[in-house]
């Protein structure tokens, strides 16, 4: 009974904000129809109301849409400048990476001792810093760090494919997928090869975590962050001890 109440109360909740939210939304939608509008919330500023946008932008407008502000939200923290707008989308980011099947990448984890942290990392085959990155692997996973690859073609996943899309593929439809990877990523031919497989999709939800280019790595709090860096620094940004 306390759990049927309390489904009750949310949907009553969820009903009563979009209710709240109709006018913004609607005036929003007529002006920019192509706009996808995520989910509206009260904002920080007295006034005003956080729109987020499928593409991870925000925006700050008035109940009724007829003025807002574009970009992302700063506040003033001591002698901090914090972005909060940064905050909302690593919560998002987290709860993605929440979701996400390993089945689905390809995970080069350590084999010996615990996992003390994971990277996601978003990757192309071609790309000169993602093999720099590659390259780290085996010193990531020696201090307990697990690298799970997702899927990136930088040129897109448009018709006719490119040799890197068709590379990706041709990995994540191989028998040994982390063999594949790493001979392709060292510039080797592999076997090419084609089955269903998550490369669009995983491409399509790097576009929409906010990946730009290759590497990008996502921290398990949802932190996003781009390029190279050596296995040391990311051993410090994560708090891990280097033996």
């Amino acid at each position: 009974m306390k759990r049927i109440f309390a489904l009750l109360l949310s949907t009553l909740v969820c009903s009563t904000a979009m209710a709240e939210f109709e006018e913004l939304r609607s005036n929003l939608l007529r002006a920019v129809p192509a706009l996808v509008i995520e989910s509206i919330e009260t904002s920080p500023i007295e006034g005003l109301y956080s729109v987020s946008l499928s593409d991870g932008s925000m925006l700050q407008a008035t109940k009724d849409g007829k003025f807002f502000v574009y970009g992302d939200l700063y506040r003033i923290d001591g002698d901090s400048l914090v972005n909060q707008s940064e905050f909302k989308r690593n919560s998002k980011r987290r709860q993605i990476l929440e979701g996400l099947k390993e089945e689905d990448m390809v995970v080069f984890a350590p084999l010996e001792g615990e996992v003390k942290a994971t990277l996601t990392v978003f990757t192309d085959v071609d790309c000169g810093y993602c093999r720099r990155l590659h390259q780290e692997v085996p010193e990531l996973n020696r201090m307990g760090i697990a690298v799970r690859y997702l899927a990136y073609p930088r040129m897109g996943i448009h018709e006719p494919h490119t040799p890197s899309y068709n590379k990706l593929v041709s990995a994540w439809c191989a028998d040994n997928r982390k063999l594949a990877l790493t001979q392709a990523k060292a510039g080797q031919a592999i076997e090419e090869k084609f089955c269903e497989n998550p490369v669009d999709q995983q491409f399509a939800m790097g576009e929409a975590m906010g990946v730009t280019g290759t590497p990008a790595i996502l921290y398990e709090d949802g932190r996003l962050s781009a390029g190279y860096k050596p296995a040391a620094q990311f051993a410090q940004i994560l708090g891990i001890e280097v033996n």
